[in-house]
């Protein structure tokens, strides 16, 4: 099993520029599935699962980093990948959202699509998982927690629909990748790994909360320090 989501939250920063949020999250039962499947810069997400081919999505991002829209660059690297078949390949760019499950991928599969998101399984324990991972997610868009947060929240209510249903494989992973136009340092919580975890998402949302805080006390103990070197040149 595999299920992930993809998204993409534009607004307007406090000069009144256009900005974005992409974020794509994903979990299954097998380990480090952050190393080949998600993928993400300022230009979109991209998910690709079922029989990964990895491929489908550092290039697919890489195209749209060129300016050719989603359709095109997914749409083309599927028509380029003879076994497109059994891959499952989704996601989201500036203007628009792509999804893709072939006809070879395992039971149960599928996706669904909304405004700025999409979301896709496969050898889940039925379609519930895809569609209450949706409805999460917008219950959540556009909230006040930051999109990571928000991803993997989105996560946890596929899992508790079902999930994957390979209940032998009990070493499971999950990520989340966020990239947001807006901010000029990313921050080290947006980008996050469960390698290798009875309970993922549980972990993630754990690391999340964790990697939060130490970011935030970094900051705040780096900012008290310039304050005090800047009273001392004062004086």
């Amino acid at each position: 099993m595999t299920f992930s989501i993809c998204v993409r939250e534009p607004y307007e920063d406090d000069d009144g520029d256009q900005q974005y949020r992409f974020g794509v999250a994903i979990t299954t039962r097998l380990p480090a599935v952050g190393v080949p499947c998600p993928h993400v810069n300022e230009h979109g997400a991209v998910a690709t699962q079922s029989l990964t081919n990895e491929r489908l999505g550092s290039k697919g991002i890489e195209y749209l980093a060129d300016g050719l829209g989603i359709e095109d660059a997914l749409q083309g690297l599927l028509n380029a990948d003879d076994g497109s078949a059994s891959r499952q390949l989704h996601g989201v760019s500036r203007d628009g959202e792509f999804t893709f499950s072939g006809d070879e991928c395992n039971g149960w599969y599928g996706h669904t699509s909304g405004d700025n998101y999409t979301v896709a399984g496969n050898l889940l324990s039925g379609e519930a998982v895809v569609e209450r991972t949706a409805d999460k997610y917008e219950d959540l868009a556009f909230g006040d927690e930051p999109l990571a947060k928000r991803l993997i929240d989105a996560l946890g209510a596929g899992q508790a629909a079902g999930g994957d249903k390979r209940e032998d494989l009990t070493i499971q992973s999950a990520a989340v990748n966020v990239v947001d136009t807006g901010e000029d340092e990313r921050a080290y919580y947006d980008n996050l790994r469960v390698d290798a975890s009875e309970d993922p998402i549980v972990d993630l949302r754990e690391t999340y909360r964790l990697a939060k805080q130490g970011y935030e006390d970094a900051l705040e103990r780096y900012e008290e320090s310039e304050d005090e070197d800047g009273a001392d040149d004062e004086e």
